[in-house]
């Protein structure tokens, strides 16, 4: 699915690292490790603090670290921008060169809004428009045609319940692949008079705000405890690792006719598309999905082209 943005210009009153405090003389290394400190405390996924770490590093090697980052204005990073697409001798494709404006724009605001630059050399820089398909959903009539599919399966002498617990847990919740892959049968819940649910949960201390409780059908119960009276699992619902479900949604996709294939990804956006349509409100969809407000803002115009049959 999607990788979460974080806010790319902070309010004023970011406060600084306490760790590693920089000044308006603070050379460009410090200043990025100060960021890092920033990214590492303040909510950003792994994913973006590897991937604007990576690009800042980049970045140095071109100006050189122990550049003062007050010298550094807009002419400067456009020279950087320029180096990239067209001197590095490493391909730079659209979405790299992308998210490498937005890393940026990110440390400059960040830099200008506690006080450490005068003025943000990265805001005149333009972001070059970059047309991205649309997630491939299900229609209706694919969704029925693979939950009759995976619901045979768990009829009969050879009964394999494993892809229609799978199926049905994906439509139900739009749960991520590592989402699901980290579900104990614990997490499963059934004693609430709301009806029964699961809990989606994260280890790591900076990912907490995504955990989050999502209603499932007493079907998808039913589903699930055919599913351990048959694998007995030990720990987690799924022992296997995460390709081998993946063989089982292309499996079931051929199965079922479906073109288009089957994945985690496509049945996490089928999920949303159809609470969207069923007048889920914003807030909660978001929860249910995971995401923050910034990320959610451009989710809701995917699923809102999504919905009326857009394709791009």
């Amino acid at each position: 699915m999607a990788t979460e943005q974080p806010i790319i210009f902070p309010g004023t009153d970011t406060p600084l690292p306490k760790r590693k405090s920089i000044g308006p003389n603070a050379l460009l290394t410090a200043s990025v490790k100060a960021y890092r400190d920033y990214m590492d405390t303040t909510g950003f996924s792994t994913h973006t603090v590897k991937a604007f770490s990576g690009d800042l590093r980049l970045f140095q090697k071109y100006v050189g670290p122990d550049t003062p980052v007050h010298e550094l204005g807009t002419n400067e990073l456009n020279q950087f921008l320029y180096w990239l697409q067209y001197e590095r001798g490493v391909s730079c494709s659209p979405k790299s060169y992308a998210r490498r404006v937005t890393t940026l724009k990110s440390f400059f605001g960040w830099l200008t809004s506690v006080k450490v630059t005068p003025f943000d050399p990265a805001a005149a820089i333009l972001h070059q428009r970059i047309t991205v398909p649309l997630p491939t959903i299900l229609q209706d009539q694919e969704v029925d045609r693979l939950l009759e599919v995976t619901e045979k399966l768990t009829e009969g002498a050879k009964t394999d319940p494993r892809p229609h617990l799978l199926v049905n847990l994906l439509l139900q919740t739009g749960i991520k692949k590592a989402e699901c892959m980290r579900l104990t049968p614990d997490d499963f819940e059934d004693a609430d008079p709301e009806g029964p649910t699961v809990l989606i949960r994260y280890q790591d201390l900076r990912m907490l705000h995504k955990e989050r409780r999502i209603d499932v059908s007493p079907e998808l119960m039913d589903a699930l405890e055919q599913y351990v009276a048959l694998y007995k699992p030990a720990e987690r619902v799924f022992e296997c690792t995460p390709r081998n479900l993946e063989y089982v949604l292309t499996d079931m996709a051929k199965l079922a006719q479906i073109s288009g294939g089957v994945s985690f990804e496509s049945l996490r956006w089928t999920s949303a598309v159809r609470d969207f349509k069923d007048g889920m409100s914003h807030d909660k969809l978001q929860v249910k999905m995971g995401l923050s407000k910034v990320t959610f803002r451009e989710t809701l115009k995917k699923l809102e082209k999504l919905a009326k049959g857009e394709k791009e």
